[in-house]
């Protein structure tokens, strides 16, 4: 049916968390709140579920991990594309940007002929899948091959974010040459020779990285299509790519350059796994304290999708925000960034995407799903017994 009743959830609104709240909906929008009238509806009851809109993730690798889930072994790609429609929409996740690199032919996939084909690969899934799939282009500056392939994606609306990322040692998220050594060779087997080689042509090629920028960033502009930054590390780094015009600040290294990616009007971006682990997996700042200096902005699944719920229900505990801030930084305001208005909140007139959430020992998981109004995903967890006085929740709250 088009029209359903959500009854008896915990609602997640902007302005808090709403017990016993109906949310009505029709043709895949939101068409009111504690409705007077629900004539013609499926009547659903949640039965205390948090009923919270669905998750946008700017930023996501697993994909790639799909496709190459050890070095040199490749699935097909709509294979792998079907595997991560389905592991996101039991993460919760209903808005997904598949961040994919293009990086020449130095990192496994992750070099510009595959990295297109999978881009494409995405695009084409989607007449099949249960979330929104969308694709981020990563492009890394000291690639002299990438602009070509990567403007005929943005023109064929094939990419939906570009960001632009150095992993030249020295500067970001690999501080030393050493440090990009262990990583290469711990991640991709590369050895010292074929590293040497790496790092000299990475090396040669930054020369004419500004205007292989600025190229992209004009063509993203053209096509609507949102501008990032990744691993920003210095105040003078966010000022460039401001020029550039992106708009979202992805992990910013320390908390000097997020504050100055904030003071420009970028939105900050850090890994949602980050907050679960407690650190960095590269040494960089702690995404918690991030939230704590009020300079995070969003949270993103990184290399795992489903941290995305557990590590914003757990915020307000460790960083002492509400709930409805919490979900706010993996809803509303990685949708804003992107360009997205039409989704990441609960509210009249929005699409319907929706996630019921329960918490089996005391972890949240999702039960259901909805992706414009569409029921994608159903969970049932044993001995799980929903209650309007979970630590998690706010105060009750009315409408009126």
């Amino acid at each position: 049916m088009n029209k359903q009743l959500l009854t008896n959830a915990r609602v997640v609104l902007p302005q808090g968390v709403f017990n016993h709240l109906a949310v009505l909906i029709d043709n895949g929008v939101i068409t009111a709140l504690d409705p007077d009238s629900s004539a013609g509806a499926q009547i659903i009851d949640l039965k205390g579920a948090m009923l919270m809109p669905g998750l946008v993730d700017l930023h996501c690798d697993a994909l790639e991990k799909e496709v190459e889930p050890r070095p040199g072994v490749h699935f097909p790609v709509n294979f792998a594309c079907a595997q991560a429609d389905k592991r996101n929409a039991a993460a919760g996740v209903t808005t997904i940007y598949h961040s994919l690199s293009f990086a020449n032919h130095e990192l496994g996939v992750r070099n510009n002929q595959f990295a297109a084909e999978l881009a494409r690969a995405v695009h084409a899934w989607q007449q099949h899948a249960l979330v929104d799939n969308r694709v981020h282009a990563r492009y890394e500056v000291t690639d002299e091959t990438g602009v070509s392939v990567l403007t005929d994606l943005l023109t064929q609306g094939d990419a939906h974010l570009i960001s632009f990322m150095d992993h030249t040692p020295g500067q970001g998220q690999f501080k030393s040459v050493e440090a990009y050594r262990n990583y290469l060779g711990k991640t991709y087997k590369k050895s010292n020779e074929e590293f040497d080689a790496i790092l000299q042509n990475k090396l040669a090629a930054a020369q004419g990285a500004t205007a292989r920028m600025e190229t992209l960033a004009a063509i993203a502009k053209a096509h609507g299509v949102s501008i990032a930054s990744h691993d920003d590390d210095t105040p003078e780094k966010v000022d460039i790519v401001h020029s550039l015009g992106a708009v979202i600040s992805e992990f910013p290294i320390n908390l000097e350059t997020a504050q100055a990616a904030k003071a420009k009007g970028l939105a900050t971006l850090f890994g949602a796994p980050n907050i679960l682990r407690g650190k960095s997996q590269s040494g960089s700042m702690r995404a918690l304290d991030a939230v704590i200096h009020n300079v995070a902005d969003c949270l993103c699944g990184d290399y795992s999708p489903a941290a995305l719920l557990p590590a914003a229900l757990a915020l307000p505990a460790l960083a002492g925000i509400s709930v409805s801030e919490a979900v706010a930084l993996v809803t509303l305001n990685p949708a804003r960034a992107a360009g997205l208005h039409d989704r990441g909140q609960i509210a009249v007139g929005k699409r319907a995407d929706l996630i019921a959430v329960a918490h089996p020992d005391n972890l949240p998981q999702v039960e259901r799903v909805w992706v414009a109004g569409k029921a994608v995903y159903s969970a049932q967890f044993s001995n799980v017994q929903h209650t309007f006085t979970d630590a998690q929740q706010s105060a009750e709250h009315s409408l009126v």
